[in-house]
């Protein structure tokens, strides 16, 4: 419910908004008079203020004051949400992270100057933020070579990016995904040491599915299978508990909750085949994430844990990553954890999983940046790295890094292990135990880029190419930390 906040203070919120900032609402009171077929004329009686004033508030050329939008939500009985723009925010964080690449370094326009673009120009981030995707497409297909690969993939994002993006537009948060998760067993509580064969009994029952364990051999490459004529699904032993729990779930919900994923998709506006499959795998991985780790009292355990992963993961019998992955969607309006990035890559650094509700940037494109401490985790397996990071736009970070092991079935596939980065911004350092070991007050931080593509720092002794937009002229008498 969103909480109307009437004080004596200079402050006033409703619900996440706050009103002691100033708000533009041109465009979207423009929308909404027209829409009731309203003149400014009678918007300003009802409102009790001029014609003219709603007029300078259509235009932008006055922000809105705190009694006049209080008047408007009560009048028009419409959700602060309709008004304020809560996109804008993670809009702006993208745009100053693309401003960073070196492309920009001499006309790089200031925080305010993008500000009045988004409040007065609505849709320039994302037109913005498509080319200069288009841009990076186009150059990493230049860097490997591949002329003749220059297809339409440059003027549209690949859909893993097309399925990050839509999650970061949702914040990572889905509530009506919740909301089954959450009535997924009624009023029974099953007991956490028998959650498997509860799935298994309630699937067989409700879906009519065939549950059966199988050889790793028989499987060959694969961990689950569903065959949707005969209603059968297969689960390889290499699996372990919770996995077999959590594959159970994502094929429960790809059959029972169709209809939902099928909206969510069409709301994603994603258009292709390909991106279409992804998203509804991992709008699936969701809810069985939230079905096993039940919001509340997941948010209660982590924040009282003080992000404790590691206890988290057997608290709810889970694996440190479905734990980490599940942190990094706390974020329900009015009852949310603090934000967090998570991702992780392979010993030669590709990202294959990320999620991120932060300004933290992660490159779509080639590896993470090498001075990332991620990367050192593959040397300690099993132990949680913490990192003080610092961003070439001087924002800090922590970043907590740990390997996790994927399934094993025979001897033939040993260290079979990637590695997981989960990190916030560092005014959020109290609330994360991890920090607690980094002494962060004079600490030095580890100066790192997105990748060394577009990173500015000209001196990194770990640079592995040239920087677009820095000098790329070689001095036949001068060797430094790097060729470049």
């Amino acid at each position: 419910m969103n909480s109307y906040n009437y004080t004596n203070c200079n402050i006033v919120t409703i619900g996440e908004l706050n009103l002691d900032m100033k708000i533009f609402i041109g465009p979207r009171l423009r929308k909404m008079r027209r829409e009731r077929d309203e003149t400014q004329a009678e918007v300003a009686k009802r409102l009790g203020i001029s014609t003219s004033y709603v007029n300078l508030l259509e235009n932008n050329e006055r922000s809105i004051s705190a009694a006049v939008l209080l008047r408007l939500l009560e009048i028009y009985g419409v959700d602060w949400r309709d008004i304020a723009d809560e996109s804008n925010a993670s809009k702006l964080a993208d745009i100053r992270a693309a401003l960073d690449d070196p492309l920009f370094e001499l006309v790089r326009p200031d925080l305010g100057q993008l500000r009045a673009a988004l409040i007065h120009c609505p849709n320039f981030a994302e037109s913005f933020l498509k080319l200069h995707r288009a841009h990076q497409s186009m150059t990493e297909h230049l860097l490997s070579g591949t002329h003749d690969q220059i297809t339409s993939e440059i003027t549209s994002a690949s859909p893993e990016a097309s399925v990050h993006a839509y999650f970061r537009s949702q914040n990572n948060y889905f509530e009506a995904l919740e909301t089954e998760a959450a009535n997924y067993f009624g009023s029974v509580d099953p007991p956490r040491d028998e959650i498997y064969s509860w799935i298994k009994k309630r699937q067989q029952d409700k879906l009519g599915l065939q549950i059966s364990l199988a050889p790793a051999d028989d499987l060959q490459n694969s961990l689950r299978l569903y065959d949707a004529k005969s209603k059968k699904v297969v689960l390889s032993e290499a699996l372990d508990h919770p996995n077999r729990i959590f594959q159970l779930l994502h094929v429960g919900c790809l059959i029972e909750h169709k209809a939902l994923l099928d909206a969510l998709i069409e709301q994603s506006n994603i258009a292709d085949e390909h991106g279409q499959n992804r998203c509804r795998v991992e709008l699936a991985n969701y809810f069985s994430a939230a079905v096993i780790m039940p919001y509340k009292s997941f948010l209660d355990e982590t924040i009282s844990s003080k992000y404790d992963f590691d206890h988290l993961a057997t608290r709810f019998g889970v694996s440190f990553e479905q734990a980490c992955h599940r942190v990094a969607t706390l974020h329900r309006p009015g009852e949310a954890g603090v934000p967090l990035f998570f991702f992780r890559i392979d010993r030669a650094g590709n990202v294959s999983k990320r999620l991120n509700a932060t300004d933290f940037q992660l490159a779509e494109y080639g590896g993470a940046c090498p001075r990332l401490d991620v990367h050192n985790s593959f040397r300690t397996p099993g132990r949680i790295i913490p990192q003080l990071v610092e961003m070439p736009d001087t924002s800090r970070y922590l970043v907590f890094a740990r390997t996790v092991d994927r399934p094993i079935a025979t001897r033939h596939n040993q260290d079979n292990r990637l590695a997981i980065a989960i990190g916030c911004d560092v005014q959020h350092a109290k609330a994360i135990g991890y920090a607690d070991e980094l002494h962060l007050a004079g600490a030095r931080a580890t100066e790192i880029g997105i990748n060394c593509r577009i990173c500015p720092r000209g001196h990194c002794e770990q640079r592995a190419q040239p920087g677009l937009g820095l000098s790329s002229q070689f001095n036949t008498n001068h060797r430094g930390a790097t060729r470049y």
